[in-house]
């Protein structure tokens, strides 16, 4: 199969979705690899990397998409990139659909099969290639709240883990999952006081014994949330829906509760953002306020440390990769049931159904669109 990799021109975004270890596994196997020219400077890795290890070097984007049938990529398409899909071709990447309704009409009208890391499966009913982007994520998150809560940024003017005589900063992380347990991590890490909330009282007690009695866990009702608000200097949101849209666990009405040049951190934004004030920013322009309260809302907080992001996120996709060139998206599908809840989109259908449900599309069951498309 050719697999093809194009350049990522998502604003502020250095990652690259094929490593040169990840094209040499390819080529043993039989497949050809096309590299769009530049496409792993960001992460530090040249067009001759990519050649020494059998990929072939086109100059553009279009020639990438007309070469491949196979399209691996890191973030959602932008419209360039959905004009170029066609139904021939399967798209392999972070897709987010479910508060996007536009890119989720282009992608069923382009007719390609479309594949999202974020609703892939393990055995477990875990989310793999979601995993090791918000480990990076939850990192991230604390890393620039800490920075946003400087006054020359808006903040309050406090240092997250204080100085002897004078109290650290208090962090709440909304979500106890690979991203607020990241995020609490750090916040631990950097000597701030830390309250996680979470609604599964079982994950509260594997993450007390992982956090070592260093930060309290919570229960997230919605009365408890807010009567911690007064009290908190900085708040990440880390709330996960498989594939649907992050519901809101903080209203507008409530940042009135909050200290000014407080500091809203929303992991969740690339699923629509978990606080109802929350609206996608860019690393170039990561923040603005809403009454007083400082909004950081990067819908890839991952491109910011693109050598580190691209290595995992290639570490964790390869096996999927490998599986998807060798056997086709169907059989692959068929072969791998946490595999085929990734395909979102296929044959003009959406396969997915938080993702129907949320676009407002009727949800066709997988082999069914692609039975059709497979008769027509």
């Amino acid at each position: 199969m050719k697999v093809g990799v194009p350049t990522e021109i998502k604003t502020d975004e250095y990652r690259v979705a094929l490593t040169p270890s990840g094209v040499r596994e390819l080529v043993e196997r039989g497949h050809e690899i096309v590299v769009q020219a530049g496409a792993g400077e960001g992460s530090a890795i040249s067009d001759a990397d990519y050649r020494g290890q059998g990929a072939e070097v086109l100059p553009d984007a279009e020639s990438v998409f007309g070469a491949a049938e196979l399209i691996v990529k890191v973030k959602e398409p932008q419209a360039p990139e959905v004009a170029l899909l066609e139904p021939r071709h399967t798209l392999f990447t972070y897709l987010h659909l479910a508060p996007d309704r536009e890119l989720t009409r282009g992608l069923v009208g382009s007719g390609a099969t479309c594949v999202a890391y974020e609703t892939v499966e393990d055995a477990r009913g875990r989310l793999p290639l979601l995993a090791p982007m918000s480990e990076v994520a939850g990192k991230i998150a604390t890393q620039a709240g800490a920075f946003m809560l400087e006054k020359p940024l808006g903040g309050r003017g406090i240092l997250l883990g204080g100085v002897p005589g004078v109290a650290a900063a208090n962090v709440m992380v909304i979500g106890g999952g690979v991203v607020g347990m990241n995020a609490a991590f750090i916040a631990i890490g950097m000597e701030a006081t830390v309250y996680v909330y979470d609604r599964n009282i079982d994950r509260l007690r594997e993450l007390d014994i992982a956090f070592g009695g260093r930060a309290d866990t919570c229960y997230a009702s919605t009365l408890d949330i807010e009567k911690r608000l007064p009290d908190v200097d900085l708040v990440i949101g880390a709330v996960l829906v498989h594939g649907a849209k992050a519901p809101y666990v903080i209203r507008r009405d409530q940042l009135s509760l909050m200290k000014k040049g407080a500091v809203l951190v929303d992991v969740s934004i690339d699923q629509g953002g978990c606080f109802e004030t929350s609206r996608a920013t860019t690393h170039s322009d990561p923040t603005y306020e809403v009454d007083g309260v400082t909004h950081y809302c990067v819908a890839n907080m991952p491109g910011a440390v693109p050598i580190t992001s691209t290595y995992a996120l290639t570490n964790a996709t390869l096996p999927y990769v490998l599986h998807l060139a060798d056997a086709g998206v169907e059989r692959a599908a068929r072969e791998n049931p946490g595999l085929a809840k990734g395909v979102n989109v296929a044959a003009g259908k959406v396969t997915y159904a938080p993702v129907a449900e949320a676009t407002g599309h009727e949800c066709t069951e997988l082999f069914e669109a692609i039975g059709a498309r497979a008769a027509a």
